[in-house]
């Protein structure tokens, strides 16, 4: 049971918005299960929750949507935006909640690579000021899961583990000595959780099923986590942990302040969305707006024309391999993206936006918009990206530098000439040469590159103002 749960308080100047951040010893413990599982049983128990994801996710944030009911799940990265934006994003995404609850990436003090502790879910959980309530998978663990926990807990002094979730227990008796080994060091259980058929979501080559490729499934899971995790996990002592905390200093972000004042003409730009082109951050919808868009949405699967008044088309990333046949099929949408591109419209393409742009995509036509083929491939590209832009484009100016994240399992061959979007290098070892990645032609703007158009908010406005201006 949740105390007072039929009251509805929202940050305020009263207080901090009390919030908590979900982590792990390493991937694969259950983070997702129980943030996710703990947004929607406080949704359910009227709390206002804002969900939040470390890192650069994009698949467990439509599920935090889901859990809470359709508010947006946001992410806090500080290589992509910054870490002195951190903060203030939260605020922003947390503006009327009266909880937040942060999901953790990979391992509590993972970071990016060669930056120790940086962008890490420790990292996040100081930038913020929230104490950490680490989720361990106990299958197959007694009395070491205490010094497993003690580590955890002493590594970084400045990180706050307040308690501890267990995962996987197989018995009463189990969690007995798994609870008695951690209140010995002083850590207490919150909650435990047995295994669960009806809370297993699909996975494949780039992790779990993003919930709109799955709604209805998607919906009985998250009220199955629900149900769990309000069974099995002491809501009420996790809120005081969430509540217990100093309060942050004001946040001065917004997505009017960041962009500056709206460009007049107020030009159509349309989002790819649907079940293909999942991946986005919600404050691009928001910094568009802002800038002065009509933000207008359109799924490529199903919609045969752009938006009325179309000139800007921005596509961010997703699974268009997964359904290159259908998007293949859709014959006239792919011939009027490739019309606005001839007639001098904005293109803004990120990842499957790359592929879809492209000549074909496993043989199988697309836009032809960009000089390039595309494939899968058996080998995964993962990683932060600091990059610098080598030429003008709709994105941004030469020289323009940018933190991003590529995440695929594609390649694409170009048939003619590159000039290409971003440059940038190996972040290690012996291939420090230059990388180039993506294409510039016309007014148009493609690669591999996810960008988190907060940290480099200019972007939005460039793209709003190029629409608005008729070549």
């Amino acid at each position: 049971m949740v105390a007072g749960a039929g009251t509805s308080r929202g940050a305020s100047a009263s207080g901090p918005i009390p919030r908590i951040v979900i982590a792990a010893p390493a991937s694969g413990h259950g983070k997702t299960t129980v943030a996710t599982g703990l947004i929607a049983a406080f949704t359910r128990a009227g709390r206002r929750v804002a969900p939040f994801k470390v890192g650069p996710d994009y698949i467990d944030p439509g599920y935090h949507a889901l859990a809470a009911r359709g508010r947006p799940g946001r992410n806090l990265d500080p290589f992509l935006v910054g870490e002195e934006r951190v903060r203030d994003l939260f605020a922003h995404g947390s503006r009327g909640a009266d909880l937040a609850v942060v999901e953790g990436v990979m391992g509590l003090y993972d970071g990016a690579v060669g930056r120790g502790e940086f962008a890490s879910t420790a990292h996040v959980a100081q930038l913020i000021g929230a104490p950490v309530i680490l989720v361990v998978d106990a299958a197959a663990q007694g009395r070491s899961v205490a010094a497993l926990v003690h580590g955890f807990r002493s590594f970084d002094p400045n990180v706050r583990l307040a308690g501890v979730i267990l995962n996987r227990v197989g018995s009463a008796r189990h969690r007995t000595i798994l609870t008695e080994a951690l209140d010995a060091i002083g850590i207490p259980v919150l909650g435990s959780l047995h295994r669960s058929a009806a809370v297993s979501a699909p996975s494949r080559h780039l992790g779990l099923v993003p919930v709109a490729e799955r709604a209805p499934e998607s919906v009985a899971t998250v009220d199955a986590l629900a149900t769990l995790v309000g069974t099995s996990v002491d809501l009420a002592a996790v809120e005081r942990i969430a509540r217990d905390l100093a309060p942050l200093p004001p946040n001065e972000w917004s997505p009017q302040s960041a962009v500056g004042e709206p460009v007049p003409a107020g030009p159509v730009v349309a989002i790819a969305s649907g079940a293909a082109f999942t991946f986005s951050y919600a404050e691009h919808a928001e910094l568009l707006a802002a800038a002065g868009a009509q933000v207008v949405p359109f799924d490529p699967l199903h919609d045969e024309k752009l938006p009325t008044g179309t000139r800007a088309v921005v596509i961010g990333g997703g699974f268009p391999e997964v359904y290159a046949p259908e998007l293949s099929a859709n014959r006239p949408l792919r011939d009027a993206v490739r019309q606005l591109a001839r007639d001098g419209g904005v293109i803004a393409a990120e990842c499957a936006g790359l592929l879809y742009l492209a000549e074909s995509l496993d043989d199988a036509p697309m836009c032809g918009v960009l000089p390039a083929k595309a494939a899968m491939t058996e080998q995964l590209t993962l990683g932060y990206r600091e990059s610098v832009a080598p030429t003008d484009s709709v994105l941004c100016g030469t020289g323009t530098r940018v933190a991003g994240h590529e995440f695929h399992r594609t390649r694409i061959t170009p048939t003619s000439g590159q000039r290409a979007a971003w440059l940038w290098r190996a972040e290690t070892g012996p291939g420090t040469q230059p990388y180039s990645d993506g294409f510039v032609t016309g007014r148009v703007h493609a690669s591999y590159l996810h960008l988190h158009w907060a940290g480099t908010p200019p972007i939005a406005r460039r793209i709003v103002e190029a629409a608005a201006w008729t070549p």
